[in-house]
């Protein structure tokens, strides 16, 4: 397979994964949604791609002297990074967290980028439905035991008024 066909399917793996998960931000009408987690997605993939060449050229360059490239330095910041950008999303608000699971969701599509463009497309795509999972199927769980703990804290404030 040639380079271009290799870059093309790992940005294209990083576009669908980053999509489909800002698709279900977008429709819960969170901060960052469809165009935020493909960009980051994006950018993560492409940032996996150049430190795998990087390095492989490198190697090539010097005649595979002793050369000390790790290709998961750069991989390695983009973590800080967008761990830095999640944290703008996260607010306390009428004593409530805010953005949390939307930052933790911006975090978890960059490592499906990255997972993307080192070509682990597997990961990936089992990661998307992984985290489609818990971002759509735990909010049933979590609204059944929601309303779980309400009932649960009405019993209590029903006992305590009829003592």
């Amino acid at each position: 397979m040639t380079w271009e066909w290799d870059y093309l399917i790992k940005i294209l793996v990083a576009l669908i994964c980053g999509g489909i998960l800002g698709a279900e931000r977008e429709y819960t009408g969170k901060a960052a949604g469809f165009r935020t987690f493909t960009m980051v997605a994006l950018g993560s993939c492409i940032f996996s791609i150049i430190s795998l060449d990087v390095s492989q050229v490198a190697i090539l360059k010097f005649n595979n002297e002793l050369l000390r490239m790790d290709p998961g330095r750069i991989a390695a910041q983009v973590v800080v990074g967008i761990g830095f950008i999640g944290m703008g999303l996260i607010i306390l608000q009428e004593n409530k967290i805010k953005g949390l699971t939307t930052a933790a969701g911006l975090w978890f599509v960059a490592a499906l980028g990255m997972a993307a463009g080192f070509g682990f497309y597997f990961l990936a795509i089992l990661g998307t439905v992984s985290a489609l999972i818990v971002l759509v199927g735990f909010r049933v769980l979590e609204r059944h035991l929601d309303k779980r703990a309400e009932i649960a804290r009405q019993k209590r404030v029903n006992d305590e008024r009829n003592d």
